[in-house]
């Protein structure tokens, strides 16, 4: 696959099909193959890419430098050279924020916005980040990346249906390099839109999954803060929807962008 410069690191990337694009970004610790269940359905009639994250996948690890702003940044060089001068940003979870931070800090890029189970203010969660910043950086000092790979893997895909997606998944987070993992996490953590989000008016579609980690009425919640947003809820769907319901996703996107 081809990679791209960025400020000083490489990003790689996949680059499928023709048409208005669509920029795929993946999940906290995982990376562009979230999107096998979409990049060949929506390639049909788009430009399609998906990439990966700077510490994720084939892309550059570097030592120290992390964080949402500077992700975002890695996106908007890699359109920047790409000659794209608009897509639609799809963020699934921790891409999610990336894209959340694109819509505010640069929003002529955007066609539209498409949040996937994720949400505007990680520093802003209440007891359930703080829990969860405190468990996740305890369980990796303690045991290590391979470990969580497999509890995280478990969680997002439990039923005896889903053994082979649970495989693929930990398989994919098992090779997570611990710093760049760890560092990623922390600072995702420490992200947040605060009172940008009621700045941002470009089209916006939020996917929930009904058995997400956080409920519903919490993407409600900034669905209405939002200027021009709705919502949708895939049901029987975990935190993965973008794999463990594929079809009904790829539906709900599909319906988005052609009621334009």
């Amino acid at each position: 696959m081809p990679k791209i410069q960025v400020n000083d690191i490489e990003l790689d990337y996949e680059d499928y099909g023709k048409g208005d694009v669509l920029l795929l970004l993946h999940g906290l610790g995982s990376t562009k193959k979230d999107w096998d269940g979409q990049v060949p359905f929506f390639s049909k009639k788009y430009r399609v890419i998906a990439l990966d994250f700077r510490g994720h996948g084939d892309s550059t690890k570097p030592l120290d430098a992390y964080g949402v702003e500077l992700m975002t940044e890695d996106v908007k060089q890699l359109l920047d050279k790409l000659a794209i001068k608009k897509a639609t940003f799809v963020g699934f979870s921790m891409g999610g924020a990336v894209a959340f931070e694109m819509a505010a800090r640069h929003p002529e890029y955007l066609d539209n916005l498409v949040i996937v189970n994720s949400g505007p203010d990680f520093n802003d969660m209440g007891k359930t980040g703080e829990d969860l910043l405190k468990s996740r950086t305890a369980f990796l000092k303690t045991k290590g990346v391979e470990p969580l790979a497999k509890e995280i893997s478990f969680n997002m895909f439990p039923e005896a249906h889903q053994i082979d997606m649970r495989n693929q998944f930990e398989a994919r987070c098992k090779k997570n390099d611990y710093n760049a993992y760890f560092k990623s996490f922390v600072t995702l953590m420490d992200w947040g839109l605060g009172d940008r989000i009621k700045d941002i008016n470009t089209r916006t579609l939020v996917v929930a999954s009904d058995m997400d980690y956080t409920p519903v009425a919490f993407k409600q919640a900034y669905v209405d803060t939002l200027q021009n947003a709705s919502l949708v809820v895939i049901e029987n769907s975990r935190h993965g929807v973008v794999i463990d319901q594929p079809e009904a996703f790829n539906v709900a996107l599909e319906k988005f962008l052609e009621d334009e």
